[in-house]
């Protein structure tokens, strides 16, 4: 089963999700690689930088000095950097490329598979100088998490902001909920398992909870979580909720007792959608959803009661 964003899933002794895939559409706009390997530049694209495992240093910022020079630059990927799993991420590169990058309005960062790196080991350092060096940045996404950080950023016009990961740090998710995001309508937290230094408790997304930074916030994805019901419970009185259209609890390991929960609050019927996909709740509780939530889309597909392993989707 295809899940979207290049997860398939399967059923094993191993995390059942893998990121198979690079995605072949970026914020709207079809992916092609970069060296164009002598295909014609025109047209619109999302820009994907990957030089690959043994790449030598230096070699991104050469690619990326390239493809400014060659084509205006809406979108861009940025693959496998070379030994990304030691090396950090080519912050500093992008950040220097920034005033030739006016137009940048859609970033990804890390946006490998687990062929080129697991995500558990993408090494990606402090983010923070992104959001300052790109002020009319619309979308970003930020997959892996070692050695990530973030401290207390302010961004006017981002949109859309998601980290991937199969452990987020704690320390992430409060600076999320502590920062300023006044145009945020899209926000996504794989927040993973401990295994892999996603160490968040429920506790810790009160800032984002409380929605005082977050007044356009209108799809909230707390993903891949080990603990989702404590999630779950968070959720249900939560000052946000009334404010969403979506809220995407899926990939984790969301329970009967986390799915009540959601309920107690009777907040969820102004919700469009309600992603519980990948699951440990039994029909029973589905049918109570159901018959609370008449006027919400639910997805509970990808049940994993019957299984003897049960991971979040995505770990290493």
């Amino acid at each position: 089963m295809d899940s979207g964003n290049g997860l398939s899933v399967g059923i094993a002794s191993v995390p059942p999700v893998t990121i198979n895939e690079n995605v072949s559409t970026f914020a709207g706009l079809p992916v092609r690689e970069w060296p164009a390997d002598g295909e014609p530049v025109g047209g619109p694209a999302a820009w994907r930088i990957s030089p690959g495992l043994e790449a030598e240093r230096g070699e991104f910022a050469r690619r990326l000095d390239e493809l400014i020079d060659s084509t205006p630059v809406e979108a861009l990927l940025v693959g496998d950097w070379g030994d990304c799993y030691e090396n950090p991420a080519p912050i500093d590169a992008l950040v220097a490329a920034a005033p030739r990058l006016s137009g940048l309005r859609a970033l990804f960062l890390g946006e490998m598979t687990f062929e080129e790196c697991e995500i558990s080991w993408i090494r990606l350092g402090d983010v923070a100088p992104l959001f300052e060096a790109f002020g009319s940045l619309e979308v970003l996404r930020i997959r892996g998490s070692e050695g990530l950080r973030l401290g207390t950023v302010r961004h006017e016009t981002l949109r859309e902001l998601a980290f991937e990961s199969g452990g987020l740090p704690a320390a992430v998710v409060r600076d999320v909920g502590a920062g300023d995001f006044p145009a945020l309508r899209h926000l996504e937290l794989w927040l993973g398992t401990p295994n892999y230094g996603g160490d968040a408790t429920a506790e810790d997304l009160a800032g984002i909870l409380s929605g005082e930074r977050l007044p356009a916030l209108r799809h909230l994805g707390l993903r891949n979580a080990e603990i989702a019901d404590d999630v779950a419970a968070a959720l249900a009185r939560a000052p946000i909720v009334p404010r969403l259209t979506t809220l995407d609890l899926s990939l984790g390991l969301l329970s009967d007792t986390g799915a009540r929960a959601l309920l107690t609050g009777g907040q969820l019927s102004g919700l469009e959608r309600l992603d519980l996909h990948h699951h440990l709740v039994s029909e029973e509780v589905l049918g109570e959803l159901a018959a609370a939530l008449p006027g919400v889309v639910l997805d509970t597909e990808d049940s994993q009661l019957g299984e003897r392993y049960r991971y979040v989707a995505v770990g290493e």
